[in-house]
C-alpha cells in the first residue's frame, strides 16, 4: 500500500474542510491581502517557490526562460537537459522499497509488468514557466475570482490561473483546465491503442483548437460560456479517415451543457452527439479511453464528490523531451502492456492529490478516481482509477514538456494502462508529424456546425 508519509496534515485538513463546507454557492476563492506572496513565499502560478528539506526538490527559480539556442519556431523541441544522467532505475525488484513517493496506481504497473516496466529517475528540474502577462493576469485573478454555484465554473476571472491561492479541489481542477495553452493551436494527436501482445495500427488525428479565454482583454462574460472550440479530424487509417467531430466546451455546464457534433463521411451529414461527455469511448480507443480522460481530465465534474487529499513528493513523468523527440518511429514505442520505459524521464516532485469518488445515484465507469497535480503547472500527471467494486482498474500517466517557444507546460503524451485487461491507449504521438503549433489565428466562425458541413469531406 502507498505510504503518504510526505502530507502536510494541516494542509489537507484545512483544504478538506473547505470543500466539505463548500455546497451549492459561490466559494470565495479571491484573496487580494496574498497578493505579494507571489514574488516571495510563492511562484506566480502560487506553487511553492523553495526546494524541499532534503534539497531533491531544487527551489523555483523561473523556470525555463529562453529556447535553446538550435532551436527553430516548428522544430521538435530539443531536450534543454540532454545531458542529464538518471539518478537511479526503479524496477519491479526494487519498487516497494520506493513505496512512499510513488502512487497506488504505479505499483500496480510494477507488480503487473516486473520484468519489462520501469521507471529512470533524473534530476528535478522545475521548468515550468508562462509568458509574463500570465503571471500578472494570474495576480489579478487572486484577488477577484470565485467559483460558480456547485464549482461548475469560474466567475470574475480572465487569462490567467484563476486560483493562485486554491483553497479546494475544484478550485486546483480549474487551475488545471484553464491554464494558459496559448488562443489557438494545431496539433496532431496520434492514437495507438496496442492489443495484450503488442500488436497496434495507428491512428491519425488532427486537431484545432480556440480558446478565447486566453485572448487578452476578453472577460469570461465576453466569451458567452464558450471556454474551448474543438475540431478533430481522424485522417487515417482508411476506414475511419473522413470522421470529424466538432465540439463548443462550455465554462458552466450547469448552465449549459458541452455541444458537439459529427460529421460521417458516409453519409454526409451533421448530427448533433450528445453523448461526447464523462465516461463514453474516446474516439477510436477500443473503449480504453472515455472522453472526460483528454487531456487527463475534462468536463463537468457534477457526478463526483471532490476533496483534496493533500500535497505529496512522488515520481512523476516530468520534461518527456525523449519521448517528443523527433524521428521515433511507432515500434520503438509500443510494446506488450506499456510503453517503451527507455523512452520516458521521472523526476521528483510535489504533486496535489485530489480525490473524486461517484456521488450516490450517479452514473459513471469509475466509481473513484485519484488525480495528481504538478504544484507549478497545475498539469494533471498522473490518475489512479477505480471501477465498481473499488478495484484499481488503469493508471494514467501525462508525460509533459515545457514548450518554450510560448512557454507553456503541457503533456505531450498521454499513456492510459488497463491494468486488468493488460492493454493500453496512448496518445499525443507526433514524432513523424507536425508538433504542436500554438497561437494559431483562428475565429470562432471556423467552429460552427454549418463550416463542420463544408469542411467535411468523402
Amino acid at each position: 500500500m502507498q505510504s503518504f508519509t510526505k502530507i502536510t496534515f494541516s494542509l489537507c485538513i484545512g483544504l478538506t474542510l473547505g470543500a466539505g463546507l463548500f455546497a451549492g454557492q459561490a466559494f470565495a476563492g479571491a484573496k487580494p491581502g496574498e497578493l505579494d506572496r507571489l514574488s516571495n513565499d510563492l511562484t506566480p502560478m502560487g506553487s511553492e517557490r523553495a526546494g524541499n528539506a532534503d534539497g531533491t526538490i531544487p527551489a523555483w527559480t523561473g523556470g525555463i526562460t529562453t529556447p535553446p539556442a538550435e532551436y527553430q519556431p516548428g522544430d521538435h523541441h530539443q531536450d534543454p537537459f540532454k545531458d542529464d544522467q538518471p539518478l537511479m532505475r526503479i524496477t519491479g525488484a526494487n519498487y516497494q522499497d520506493h513505496a512512499d513517493k510513488l502512487t497506488v496506481g504505479q505499483e500496480a504497473t510494477f507488480a503487473k509488468y516486473p520484468d519489462t516496466y520501469f521507471m529512470d529517475v533524473y534530476p528535478s528540474r522545475r521548468s515550468t514557466s508562462f509568458p509574463e502577462h500570465i503571471y500578472e493576469m494570474t495576480a489579478k485573478n487572486g484577488s477577484t475570482a470565485t467559483l460558480a454555484e456547485n464549482g461548475e465554473g469560474v466567475e470574475n476571472a480572465a487569462e490567467g490561473f484563476p486560483f493562485p491561492f486554491p483553497e479546494n479541489a475544484y478550485e486546483l481542477m480549474w487551475n488545471h483546465k484553464l491554464k494558459y495553452k496559448g488562443t489557438g493551436g494545431v496539433r496532431y494527436n496520434t492514437q495507438i491503442a496496442p492489443t495484450a501482445s503488442g500488436k497496434f495500427s495507428v491512428t491519425v488525428i488532427r486537431e484545432e483548437l480556440l480558446g478565447l479565454y486566453y485572448k487578452r482583454g476578453v472577460t469570461i462574460e465576453e466569451i458567452d460560456n464558450i471556454l474551448l472550440y474543438f475540431f478533430q479530424e481522424v485522417e487515417s487509417p482508411a476506414r475511419l479517415a473522413g470522421n470529424i467531430l466538432l465540439v463548443h466546451e462550455t465554462l458552466n455546464q450547469q448552465v449549459l451543457p458541452r455541444q458537439a457534433w459529427i460529421y460521417n463521411p458516409g453519409q454526409r451529414r451533421v448530427r448533433r452527439a450528445p453523448n461526447v461527455a464523462y465516461d463514453n469511448p474516446g474516439t477510436a480507443s477500443d473503449g480504453l479511453r472515455t472522453n472526460d480522460m483528454t487531456d487527463m481530465f475534462n468536463g463537468a465534474m457534477d457526478r463526483f464528490d471532490w476533496k483534496v487529499v493533500g500535497k505529496q513528493e512522488i515520481y512523476i513523468p516530468y520534461n518527456s523531451y525523449k519521448a517528443h523527440a523527433e524521428g521515433i518511429t511507432y515500434d520503438e514505442f509500443v510494446m506488450p502492456g506499456h510503453l517503451n520505459p527507455n523512452l520516458m524521464r521521472y523526476e521528483l516532485h510535489r504533486v496535489w492529490d485530489i480525490d473524486a469518488t461517484l456521488k450516490d445515484g450517479m452514473r459513471h465507469i469509475n466509481a473513484r478516481r485519484t488525480f495528481y497535480l504538478d504544484e507549478d503547472s497545475y498539469q494533471i500527471v498522473l490518475i489512479d482509477h477505480y471501477d465498481g467494486r473499488g478495484q484499481l482498474w488503469r493508471a494514467s500517466e501525462g508525460h509533459s514538456i515545457n514548450y518554450y517557444e510560448v512557454p507553456t507546460t503541457w503533456s505531450t503524451l498521454e499513456a492510459h494502462y488497463d491494468l486488468q485487461s493488460g492493454r493500453y491507449v496512448a496518445q499525443g504521438f507526433d514524432n513523424t508529424t507536425a508538433v504542436n503549433t500554438f497561437n494559431v489565428e483562428l475565429q470562432p466562425t471556423q467552429f460552427t456546425p454549418q463550416a463542420l458541413r463544408t469542411r467535411g469531406r468523402r
